[in-house]
């Protein structure tokens, strides 16, 4: 086991692995930029070192440094949390030349799931259920008319680079096609460097559905049931919950029997997940692999009663999986409190939290880094808070989850807190009628 961890993160992620590592007997190492000084994860870990100014590029994704704090710390692993430089194989592949163990995906994993064309092929030549498009990269726009042919409109144009909802565009026809190669491609190049694009069939009422899986060292991987991600804005994740409410036991064991094949035919390590879109005919085809913890591994932590962070620190090591699949025994539900406005478009809202109160109570859980009088930077993603609550019943998850919701007061800053309340309110989520496309249909 490692006797040193250093969390290449911020904020409550980082708050999260600095817990595991205390309960598990190992020091952990913050590192921060000089706006996150008062962060409790700097507070809270044994040693912490500051890494640059306040923007991400010169600090948290600034590799020379965070290698230079791990050796002058003697850490002998990163964690990476998720963001910033989690999925990237070249900071993966500096850690190993550096004799630090990178607590996540080879470099090799992470070019092979990064890229999601290529990934696409692996998963497909691997028999997971993959949605009908292009062969690989399109070459030209006659190319892109022709596949759109093939499978029929709609279709959805997507970037090969392409996260967090940049590089995609749904066409109806020729005319949307055209506009998108030419706009779609451009917004890419902006994003991400790389302005390859492919096509695939758009899913009807989709239902984005991702299964957390983990395997070892020895090409073993078992699976920990669903989680279901479907209320987003602009492809951005708002609440997650588990077990689905669209999921039957049928159509559980088969995804989950297709995100080990998934995960044993790529070979790979750690702990991870395989996001599936549902069709109104509960056909899935294969989206994506995240090679990471995701934000949301804290309602599966809650259902199945399992540490994942800690379990991920074990597979590093070296250390075998059980083998055994995980299912959910209760109900629960993740909503992300984001410094954001609703009534504005969710714009971001840094700055001074003037009062915080969280809630409590049995089967309520908060998992963030903020306090009264800290000060929120605008350098980073908006989110602040998570508040998770676990129940018997998706019905008495909901009634949680306002309750809880309720009493949690956060002031000097608008939050998404309003927007939750009324969403757990409302006739069609607490029906489980929803897919993505939701908040495009309903005003909350």
């Amino acid at each position: 086991m490692f006797n040193k961890i250093l969390i290449a993160n911020r904020g409550e992620i980082a708050l999260r692995v600095i817990r595991t590592c205390k309960e598990m007997g190992i020091k952990t190492v913050a590192v921060y930029s000089t706006a996150d000084a008062d962060s409790l994860h700097v507070r809270f870990a044994d040693e912490a070192v500051c890494i640059g100014p306040a923007r991400s590029t010169d600090s948290y994704l600034k590799i020379p440094n965070i290698i230079a704090a791990a050796e002058i710390t003697n850490a002998d692993a990163i964690h990476p949390g998720y963001g910033f430089l989690s999925e990237n194989a070249n900071f993966s592949r500096i850690c190993a030349e550096n004799n630090i163990k990178f607590i996540g995906a080879s470099p090799e994993m992470i070019e092979a799931m990064g890229d999601k064309a290529s990934a696409k092929a692996t998963m497909k030549a691997a028999g997971v259920p993959t949605i009908p498009g292009s062969e690989g990269i399109l070459e030209s726009f006659e190319e892109a008319k022709t596949v759109a042919a093939e499978i029929g409109y709609p279709v959805m144009m997507k970037a090969t680079a392409g996260g967090g909802g940049k590089g995609m565009k749904v066409c109806h026809d020729d005319a949307d096609l055209e506009v998108a190669w030419e706009t779609t491609r451009r917004e890419a190049a902006a994003a991400f460097g790389n302005d390859g694009m492919y096509m695939e069939k758009f899913v009807v009422e989709p239902r984005h559905i991702e299964i957390q899986i983990a395997s070892d060292q020895r090409g073993k991987a078992c699976h920990l049931s669903e989680r279901d991600c479907s209320i987003q804005r602009r492809h951005q994740k708002l609440v997650e919950e588990t077990p689905s409410p669209y999921m039957t036991d049928e159509l559980r064991e088969k995804m989950g029997q297709a995100a080990i094949k998934a995960a044993e035919a790529v070979k790979y390590e750690g702990v991870g997940t395989v996001e599936f879109l549902v069709d109104a005919n509960r056909d899935f085809y294969f989206m994506e692999m995240n090679t990471r913890i995701q934000v949301e591994h804290t309602i599966t932590e809650e259902v199945v009663n399992y540490d994942l962070v800690k379990e991920q620190i074990k597979l590093a090591a070296g250390h075998p999986i059980s083998g055994k699949n995980y299912y959910p025994k209760m109900h629960s539900i993740q909503c992300r409190i984001n410094a954001e406005d609703p009534e504005r478009n969710f714009a971001p809202c840094p700055g001074t939290i003037s009062v915080y109160h969280g809630p409590g109570g049995h089967g309520v859980r908060i998992d963030t880094h903020v306090y009264a009088g800290y000060q929120i930077p605008p350098f980073y993603d908006s989110m602040i808070s998570k508040l998770i609550v676990v129940a018997q019943t998706r019905e008495e998850a909901i009634l949680k989850m306002q309750r809880a919701l309720d009493e949690y007061v956060i002031e000097g800053v608008k939050t998404t807190i309003p927007f939750h309340q009324r969403l757990m309110r409302h006739e069609r989520f607490q029906g489980g009628d929803f897919t993505t496309k939701f908040l495009e249909e309903e005003t909350i």
